[in-house]
């Protein structure tokens, strides 16, 4: 679904202290931008931001960098963010946000910045053979994450697509990652209970759908 845009989005979004509106700038300076040695997780695609704001305020000693292409994804990311932390009676100290397209991925990040771990949830699958290197799980793409991962790093990977979840089982593999767990149907043995789910999740599973899990290690 194609959102309209939202005239208060850009306002509010240029206004947030923890969007980073250059992130090419800060290439080989992650570590100094959170000002701590936590680990640092990316979310790439990152959407309305419900991953994060269902795991940042209760984890302060991990680093979230949320990472979208479309900047109104990221100013309804905002709001989910402030709310959750407003909720739990916190400021928003470990989290950044930035517009970035992925395929330019490696132009903001760098080995020095030692990602622990990029999680990636319900991609677009681009199903047409002529766009497929276009998956965030390519190989090409995943050769990209691999050159600023920290050593025994890992990527964790949720779709609803079958094709996308089969031909990714050989991306990871041809991009030099191995295969720490394959689920497909992740929530026949995780539970559901403490699980926080994006809006791509909570839509598919009320549609009866599996859900396919890739952890893969650096």
């Amino acid at each position: 679904m194609r959102l309209r845009n939202k005239p208060w989005a850009a306002p509010e979004l240029s206004a947030c202290p923890y969007y980073l509106n250059n992130p090419f700038s800060l290439k080989g300076k992650w570590r100094e931008q959170f000002q701590n040695d936590n680990p640092i997780w990316l979310e790439i695609g990152c959407g309305k931001g419900l991953f994060i704001a269902g795991n940042a305020p209760g984890t302060p000693e991990i680093n979230y960098i949320g990472s979208d292409i479309k900047s109104l994804m990221l100013a309804y990311a905002r709001r989910n963010i402030e709310d959750a932390f407003g909720l739990a009676g916190k400021n928003v100290d470990n989290v950044r946000l930035l517009s970035l397209d992925a395929e330019r991925i490696n132009l903001a990040f760098s080995k020095e910045d030692s990602i622990d771990r990029i999680i990636i949830n319900f991609p677009n699958p681009w199903p047409k053979e002529p766009h497929k290197k276009r998956r965030l799980t390519h190989t090409r793409q995943l050769i990209q994450y691999h050159s600023f991962m920290a050593d025994n790093a890992e990527i964790l990977f949720k779709t609803d697509s079958d094709f996308l979840f089969q031909d990714s089982l050989e991306y990871f593999k041809e991009a030099g990652f191995s295969l720490l767990e394959v689920e497909p149907d992740y929530y026949s043995s995780h539970s559901l209970d403490s699980a926080v789910l994006t809006e791509h999740e909570q839509k598919f599973l009320e549609l009866g759908l599996p859900i396919h899990f890739i952890r893969a290690g650096k």
